[in-house]
């Protein structure tokens, strides 16, 4: 490999631009954060009082990072049930 394509190793990856453990842990209970945040949006218990296309955004930008994220070859043995589940519902919500 040359250098200019050489993966530096850092706190959060390994020298093969894997994640390390605790990344992989602190991505994975992010994308929960996220799941919730889609969740409450949909079932009318968050930003209810926000205009359509803000919580039509807030969706649509976390349903993207799920699936950056899920997209992401490095996982473990974690499970992406929850995941999948919100980014189904999240494509599937129209605000209104």
């Amino acid at each position: 490999m040359s250098e200019s394509n050489a993966i530096i190793s850092s706190d959060d990856h390994n020298a093969d631009g894997t994640r390390k453990d605790a990344k992989l842990a602190e991505d994975y209970a992010g994308m929960g954060d996220c799941i919730k945040l889609i969740n409450a949006v949909i079932g009318g218990t968050k930003y209810a009082d926000r205009e359509t296309d803000y919580r039509q955004a807030c969706v649509d930008r976390n349903v993207s990072h799920l699936e950056q994220m899920k997209a992401m070859t490095d996982w473990g043995s974690e499970d992406m049930t929850a995941t999948t589940n919100a980014i189904t519902a999240g494509k599937g919500y129209t605000a209104s």
